[in-house]
């Protein structure tokens, strides 16, 4: 017997510990080369752990055990034989191209995995539940209808059910309220337990303040209506208010940078570029990928890049590589309807803006009141290295290049100016 113990592999650098957030495979099961068989949660992401070789796994640790990078967790009896009905499996491409001569082996194959048809058949279904979700659901009296899953091949996950219960349910389909008391406990994931952490971290140790304006979003409307058809025909993307907003943000933190900067030690370390970290949610919660050297790209690159990361953050496919080392964060409140909030300093940054919704509500345009589309913008930061002119200032900076696009092509300088030497 040939046996492969299989280690976690290192997620990202200074990551010491994994927990097991998923067994995707049961005690006993045999799985394929690169079959994915466990999600693990670092502090950082949701990984998924890969098969190395194809045999008869055997776990050796169980779903929310802390393990450290490096212990093994499962063997894998690489001299086993696969089961009687995988070599069919294995073999339906060959007679795809058969079909002429056998035609009789498509109904064969198409009956070897007769369970997940129903579920694709269902209108809303958008993959299988995994055990750990199954169990979940049938507590819960939950359907598979009800839930998007967002693992591999659209299989639906215990973090679905749970993003899906806490989300809610229309009426007529939810269980609703089942008038008990009864109480549930449901164990933190590791990446949770790290952002509480974090928070808590930087409300303790932080001079952390919030400064308000408000900016004016017809021009950036206008501009992105003017052009966004041949924008996305050009660029292959869609125009978004994001780009706008981080090449503002780009544009204010090179005239002051202390916004740009971070506290080590006894020194303040300021930072000669803009990563910029684009806070997005996903089914694990809050995720803040980050674009690098955003003051070097034009609005199609940011806009790029930004969905690259999103979509790789909502299927679990981010690295903590992608959201680390930002020197900046922008949050947007506005999605989910916030209009107005504190956004809290993602550590060891010193700085975060805060994007709201947008209300047409009256106000004063020289001298006569109109209906504009507004936005609440929040600067949250440590007083600590930013002083309060230095704050007031940079927002103050992006309000005006946002009520002023053509700014952005010009370094924040009114077009005038470059033009007359000024």
């Amino acid at each position: 017997m040939s046996v492969l113990e299989m280690k976690v592999p290192s997620p990202g650098e200074s990551i010491s510990e994994v927990e097991i957030a998923e067994w995707l495979v049961s005690d006993g099961d045999y799985v394929e080369k690169d079959q994915a068989i466990a999600e693990v949660d670092s502090d950082k992401a949701t990984l998924e752990l890969p098969a190395e070789e194809a045999g008869i796994i055997t776990l050796k640790a169980e779903e929310g055990d802390t393990v450290a990078v490096g212990q093994v967790v499962c063997l894998i009896d690489t001299s086993a034989e696969p089961p009687a009905g995988a070599p069919k499996k294995e073999a339906a491409p060959a007679p795809a191209k058969e079909e002429a001569k056998a035609p009789a082996a498509a109904p064969a194959k198409a009956e070897a995995a007769p369970s997940p048809n129903p579920v694709k058949k269902e209108s809303y279904a958008t993959g299988t539940p995994s055990v750990a979700a199954a169990k979940k659901m049938a507590e819960n009296n939950i359907s598979a209808n009800q839930v998007n899953g967002t693992g591999k091949d659209g299989r639906i996950t215990k973090q679905d059910v749970v993003a899906a219960m806490a989300a809610g349910f229309p009426t007529e389909a939810a269980a609703g309220w089942g008038g008990t008391r009864d109480t549930e406990r449901q164990k933190m994931s590791m990446m949770r337990r790290k952002i509480a952490e974090r928070l808590v971290s930087v409300k303790n140790d932080t001079a952390m303040l919030t400064t308000f304006n408000e900016v004016d979003m017809k021009p950036i409307m206008d501009l992105r209506n003017k052009y966004k058809k041949q924008f996305a025909e050009f660029h292959e993307v869609n125009l978004g208010f994001m780009s706008f907003f981080t090449k503002a943000v780009t544009e204010a933190l090179n005239l002051f940078p202390a916004v740009n900067a971070q506290i080590d030690g006894k020194d303040m370390v300021l930072h000669n570029y803009a990563d910029i970290g684009i806070a997005v949610s996903s089914p694990k919660g809050l995720l803040v990928p980050v674009v690098r050297n955003a003051e070097q790209m034009s609005l199609a690159e940011i806009e790029k890049e930004i969905k690259r990361l999103a979509i790789k953050a909502r299927d679990g496919k981010i690295t903590p590589d992608e959201m680390t080392g930002g020197t900046f964060t922008i949050t947007n409140g506005g999605v989910f309807g916030s209009m107005m909030s504190t956004p809290i300093i993602n550590p060891p940054q010193s700085a975060i803006l805060g994007m709201h919704n947008i209300v047409e509500r009256p106000v004063a345009i020289d001298g006569k009141v109109e209906i504009r589309p507004m936005m609440y913008l929040a600067l949250s930061y440590d007083h600590r290295i930013i002083d309060g002119k230095e704050s007031v200032s940079f927002l103050v900076k992006v309000k005006e290049m946002l009520e002023n696009p053509e700014r952005m092509i010009f370094g924040a300088k009114d077009p005038y100016e470059v033009l007359l030497g000024l």
